[in-house]
């Protein structure tokens, strides 16, 4: 259950997507709201998709579902902001059919598995999240009605991530947060957003 803490830090986010909400009723239209939440690793995006999928009836699209498998990888990828990711795949598969209002039918990919898992159709819902790190990447930045940028401490990332990845936490520090940083620094990510929401006091 969402903690006080956490229903101040989001309301203005809450009160943003049900205006949109509220506009999308009253101008009666089919296509849904769509919206981006990127931000650090450990700063609380996909639990705050998950406040939302409980708040709205929403789809909720996790970037990580769209890693390119690494023969599929440009060389120099991790020089590349986002080479590591299937922007393509997640255009055509998901976010264009939504926006036309056509069936969006994907694979999910599993790092950890290696492998496509069973495709997965989404129903028709007037909230759409697509939340994980470079969901904010300019190749996607269009199709959202509002960008978040989710945000926390070194400190609080730190903690957060070693809680969560044990003995994978130095790959994180040394590989992925660097990475991530490059990306958002290299396209004003969270300059460009439309709300900033700092966890770090959770």
């Amino acid at each position: 259950m969402i903690t006080d803490k956490e229903n101040t830090v989001y309301a203005p986010a809450f009160a943003r997507i049900e205006a949109l909400l509220r506009k999308r009723e009253e101008i009666n239209i089919k296509t849904p709201v769509m919206i981006g939440v990127d931000g650090r690793c450990g700063s609380g995006k996909t639990y705050f998709a998950k406040q939302l999928a409980d708040r709205f009836s929403s789809n909720v699209i996790h970037m990580d579902d769209f890693y390119l498998p690494m023969e599929m990888r440009p060389a120099g990828w991790e020089k590349i902001s986002g080479g590591n990711m299937d922007f393509e795949r997640l255009l055509a598969e998901v976010l264009r059919p939504i926006k036309e209002c056509r069936r969006a039918l994907y694979c999910p990919y599993s790092c950890k598995e290696g492998k496509y898992k069973e495709s997965k159709e989404l129903k028709e819902k007037p909230l759409v999240v697509v939340e994980g790190s470079y969901s904010g990447h300019p190749l996607l930045a269009g199709q959202y009605a509002l960008r978040l940028f989710f945000t926390c401490s070194q400190t609080e990332q730190e903690k957060r991530l070693r809680a969560r990845e044990g003995n994978r936490y130095d790959a994180f520090a040394t590989r992925w947060i660097p990475l991530e940083e490059a990306y958002f620094a290299r396209y004003a990510i969270e300059r460009g957003s439309s709300l900033i929401i700092d966890t770090t006091q959770f």
